[in-house]
């Protein structure tokens, strides 16, 4: 098992841990925020990506496509399936709404791994390499929150049209 191999594997279940963790625990909700780590992630993912020497081959496209779309119907799902609540007290930036996804978002991500763990062995066998290296990873993450976020930022009480109603 490679260093890099090893790496992936240590960032990869971390993080979802982590986000796991934020699906099924009641979060205060800041809009701006729900943007910023699909950003912060996607940044890293595509500098990583471009520093990567390997060779991208049309198999690596065509994988990342279908992981893509996997991430896609994932995170739009996480994001239909979010539930809202008006907290009792404010957090100590004075926000009151909360969301979460709960167990079903959990589960979705221990889905969306087994996919991902499916098609990176699968994509592996046929020659594409670039799907285990983690600006790719950190490439389908992003996409997965940004489209969460999208969805989300759609539901948020209290808006229309995508401004917040004061």
């Amino acid at each position: 098992m490679s260093v890099q191999l090893l790496a992936n594997i240590v960032i990869g279940l971390a993080l979802v841990g982590f986000l796991a963790y934020r699906q099924a625990t009641w979060q205060y909700l800041d809009p701006a925020r729900i943007w910023r780590t699909p950003l912060v992630m996607a940044v890293i993912g595509v500098v990583v990506l471009a520093q990567t020497k390997a060779t991208i081959t049309t198999t690596d496209i065509v994988f990342l496509g279908i992981e893509a779309l996997v991430s896609i119907g994932v995170g739009m799902t996480m994001g239909r399936i979010t539930t809202f609540r008006t907290a009792a007290t404010p957090d100590d930036k004075g926000r009151t709404l909360q969301s979460r996804t709960g167990g079903i978002g959990a589960a979705l991500w221990l889905v969306l791994i087994a996919l991902r763990v499916g098609l990176d062995a699968l994509g592996g066998q046929m020659g594409a390499h670039l799907l285990t290296s983690t600006g790719a990873i950190l490439l389908m993450l992003a996409i997965n929150r940004a489209a969460r976020a999208l969805v989300i930022d759609q539901r948020i009480p209290g808006r229309t049209s995508g401004m917040m109603v004061r």
